[in-house]
């Protein structure tokens, strides 16, 4: 008997259902405007604080991750607040990410009191273990082994969560992350590592300083399944993500990621880009992630352009006010210079 008009129809909306990108098809509408959001935060934070820089309210340096953003929010999108992370001096997107408030952040920034370490830490080492968030780290390839030992703690415990360890092109040739890859292989830990491979560690470029054509090609000597995604795509890589977290979480052992994207900003305020040439840098802003991602949701009816607008708005509320909360935010008092600071 053929298919009724309803039965055609129901198979053609199947049919372009599977044919939308992952994210559309795993996430529902507000998760995704969640996602949008979070992504404009850590734009609009990172700018806020190169702002707040310039004007002299930050001291000393900062690695700034615009241009990266569906990295870490596609990342995230699959954790929970038990689930950890390990982040890195590029780390402010982790943060926001994994749940941070933008007003302790910012305070963390101008060494307040409020901030998540009390000032002490910085822009480099903000941590919020409320969050899962077990802290950013300004040694290259520091986080790896960490996450490593919060995996096994997991594991010990037969807890369902996991780990996720992001870590920069950089890292790559670190001997932490052949030794971390090795163990977490070797004990099926439930890790995922993130290799957020922007192109140059610090002015060496990934053609000039690693063997291999894709750092994920590295997995294999590690009996892991290693993946290369397009790192600006929010889709991909929360693709790439659920499928290693659910992984994970199933006892089959560790991932490895690499999510290939680009940060627009030089490697930190220092930074006087020769080594790159403009077109590179415009060419790869053309392939912005937010702009991607705001029209993918519109070609999908996710969002209309003024709820994109409101979103917008929205996040420049929360960063003004994260902003004030920091100014008036009191410092740390000299008399307790050595609290809360702790040495092995």
């Amino acid at each position: 008997m053929a298919p009724s008009a309803e039965e055609v129809a129901a198979n053609s909306a199947a049919r372009e259902g599977d044919n939308k990108p992952f994210a559309f098809r795993h996430f529902p509408p507000e998760m995704l405007k969640d996602a949008l959001r979070q992504m404009h935060l850590i734009r609009r934070f990172e700018e806020g604080a190169e702002e707040s820089y310039m004007r002299g309210l930050i001291h000393g340096t900062m690695h700034l991750s615009i241009g990266q953003e569906a990295s870490a929010v596609g990342t995230c999108l699959a954790l929970t607040d038990t689930d950890q992370i390990t982040s890195t001096h590029r780390g402010h997107g982790h943060c926001i990410a994994k749940g941070a408030e933008v007003g302790r952040m910012f305070a963390e920034f101008f060494g307040k009191e409020t901030g998540y370490c009390r000032g002490r830490g910085g822009s480099m080492h903000i941590a919020d273990v409320t969050k899962g968030n077990l802290g950013a780290n300004g040694i290259v390839g520091g986080g790896l082994p960490i996450a490593v030992g919060a995996a096994l703690s997991m594991k010990m415990q037969k807890r369902r969560d996991v780990v996720v360890s992001f870590f920069g092109d950089g890292a790559n040739n670190e001997g932490a992350f052949h030794e971390a890859l090795n163990m977490a292989s070797i004990w099926k830990l439930p890790v995922v590592f993130v290799c957020e491979n922007n192109k140059y560690g610090m002015s060496v470029s990934t053609e000039r300083s690693t063997a291999v054509k894709n750092i994920a090609d590295r997995a294999v000597a590690y009996s892991m399944p290693g993946v290369t995604v397009d790192g600006n795509s929010l889709s991909d890589v929360a693709e790439a993500s659920h499928k290693a977290i659910e992984r994970a979480r199933a006892g089959q052992g560790p991932t490895l990621i690499e999510c290939k994207t680009y940060r627009h900003r030089g490697h930190s305020k220092s930074d006087r880009n020769r080594y790159r040439t403009k077109e590179e840098i415009d060419d790869w802003i053309s392939k912005d992630p937010i702009g991607r991602f705001e029209a993918e949701m519109l070609d999908y009816g996710v969002v209309d352009a003024a709820e994109i607008e409101a979103i917008r708005a929205g996040v420049e509320r929360e960063i003004a006010d994260g902003i004030e909360f920091a100014k008036n935010s009191p410092s740390p008092d000299a008399k307790d210079a050595t609290a809360f600071v702790y040495t092995a």
